[in-house]
């Protein structure tokens, strides 16, 4: 019975020893691969951060694309350590990318969102406090998170924008160059001095304290109306003066207009009668 039984125990022994043999260094060498396949995926994750991190990306999109990256890496690193050691990875690769298929078409219209905010936050068309005219709308960037950018406009209204269509779209930065032109029109009677007109306006501009010295402010004639020539008066400001020197140039242009006697014209219809 006992010689049995030793007979039975050698046998699992040379079983597990030729085990140990076959299989001993492709176990040691997946391990190997696994510790030194992660330490390079959190190496190359820490670098994505660092690089996001001098082009003054989103703190919070440095972490979640870090984290991505990371996770993805170490999935492949788990996928062709699993294949090393004789697992048969085929089916597992096609449900992994089948359960991806599904979630990407399910979230689509969030992927795309969180892809605009991705791309806003990295070449940066815009940031927090430039006031910008895109999708329709005109407004102060008050916020720019991973999926929607809110604008603040003059009306004091919150205007939300899914950065998928806003990326997409085109976007107007007033605020990049640093100046702003306000368009104005003034009608004169065709009977009134253009020149004295233009002269008037002008000085008004000159003497308005948030109206920009350079580029100098600019008067001409736009059009002939049916009842008046049309100037158009330009002054340039900062974005955050606009609306003040779109109001102050109207208000003190008229009181200056008057003032030096130039003609404001009434609409009004000339009739010929015939005999």
């Amino acid at each position: 019975m006992n010689l049995l039984l030793l007979q039975g125990t050698g046998k699992w022994a040379d079983k597990a020893i030729e085990m140990a043999i076959a299989y001993g260094p492709k176990v040691v060498l997946a391990i190997v691969v696994l510790i030194i396949g992660f330490f390079i995926a959190n190496k190359i994750s820490k670098l994505i951060k660092r690089i996001m991190g001098k082009r003054g990306v989103d703190v919070s999109l440095q972490s979640f694309v870090g984290s991505l990256v990371s996770v993805l890496l170490k999935v492949m690193v788990v996928i062709s350590v699993a294949d090393m050691v004789g697992v048969e990875t085929t089916s597992f690769v096609a449900i992994i990318g089948a359960a991806g298929l599904a979630v990407g078409l399910a979230l689509q219209g969030t992927l795309q969102n969180f892809a605009g905010g991705a791309l806003i936050m990295i070449f940066k068309p815009f940031k927090v406090g430039d006031l910008i005219e895109a999708q329709g709308q005109l407004g102060a960037v008050k916020e720019i998170q991973i999926f929607v950018t809110i604008l603040t406009t003059f009306e004091n209204k919150t205007i939300i924008i899914p950065n998928g269509v806003l990326s997409n779209g085109t976007i107007t930065n007033y605020t990049t160059e640093g100046k702003i032109r306000v368009d104005l029109n003034f009608g004169i009677a065709y009977s009134a001095s253009v020149k004295d007109a233009k002269k008037t306006l002008v000085e008004v501009m000159d003497a308005h304290p948030k109206v920009l010295k350079d580029p100098a402010p600019f008067v001409g004639i736009e059009s002939f109306e049916a009842s008046l020539v049309k100037l158009a008066v330009k002054p340039y400001c900062k974005p955050e003066d606009y609306w003040d020197v779109y109001f102050d140039i109207y208000e003190q242009g008229k009181e200056a207009i008057e003032k030096a006697n130039v003609e404001v014209p009434f609409p009004q219809m000339v009739v010929h009668m015939e005999k």
